[in-house]
């Protein structure tokens, strides 16, 4: 018997992953994978997604900084990024 379903609830839907630029709400199509040498260690990976329209910004923002390690595409099915 499946206790949620029995009381009319349905789990959460996951929730759409969008751009990680301040204010964007535009579906992602890219990861950047990145991280601080300062505070995380060497295979530590932190994951920004971005669109195609903010992917150069990012990329430009956490690149200054030497932070960023590499930009894969991305369709949605990696769960349990560190986001």
């Amino acid at each position: 018997m499946d206790l949620l379903n029995s009381l009319g609830n349905q789990p959460p839907e996951a929730p759409e992953r969008q751009c990680s630029r301040k204010g964007c709400r535009a579906q992602a199509s890219f990861q950047l994978l990145w991280n601080n040498p300062r505070i995380h260690t060497e295979d530590r990976r932190k994951v920004w997604l971005a669109c195609p329209d903010h992917v150069q910004y990012l990329q430009d923002f956490l690149g200054a900084r030497g932070f960023l390690k590499e930009t894969k595409n991305f369709d949605g099915a990696d769960e349990g990024q560190d986001v």
